[in-house]
């Protein structure tokens, strides 16, 4: 069991008979008599919906225990995205849904963790931080300096992050993958 105070996003929990991953968790503080409340959002990782639940901090939650593996990604195929097990050279695929957004930073070669629950393979664990290449950006101008601003720059992926108006294109930066912020240059 685990107290809704230790919900952070990326714990997964058994909820209604249902496998959930926290995406986010909210802490609020009591009001008045009552106490305090965590407000979540849940992503079911088997049909990939978005539930957003509210706990109180005295409530009991089960965790579900899952496994993480190591796995390299592949390639996609427009439907499947396919991995390979490092340790066993197994190959494994996720469909669209259990993937989702997180595609964006799927890079062929890369390593990532591949969750599993009771055998079944249930989502997608990315770094937190990935490097990438600048493909496409305004020039820099003359001047431009660290502290100087923003601009919009599209990266492999075709993700866009605001970067320092010193990037160029064709430069590799580091990004954060769950906020898709600028971290520094690779």
């Amino acid at each position: 069991m685990v107290s809704p105070l230790d919900l952070r996003s990326g714990v997964t929990i058994e909820l209604d008979g249902r496998v959930m991953q926290v995406v986010s968790a909210q802490r609020h503080k009591s009001v008045g008599r009552g106490r305090g409340m965590v407000r979540t959002k849940l992503r079911d990782v088997e049909t990939g919906r978005i539930y957003d639940k509210t706990f109180r901090s005295s409530e009991e939650i089960t965790k579900a225990f899952v496994q993480r593996r190591e796995h390299q990604y592949l390639y996609n195929d427009g439907q499947t995205y396919y991995f390979m097990d490092t340790d066993s050279y197994e190959q494994v695929g996720l469909v669209q849904q259990q993937v989702g957004d997180q595609a964006a930073w799927l890079k062929e070669g890369e390593t990532v963790m591949l969750t599993t629950y009771e055998g079944k393979l249930i989502g997608i664990d990315l770094p937190k931080v990935v490097e990438r290449r600048v493909v496409k950006t305004d020039p820099g101008v003359r001047g431009d300096t660290a502290q100087g601003g923003s601009k919009p720059a599209v990266i492999e992926g075709d993700v866009t992050v605001d970067v320092p108006l010193f990037i160029e294109p064709g430069e590799v930066i580091q990004v954060d993958t769950e906020t898709s912020e600028y971290v520094g240059r690779a």
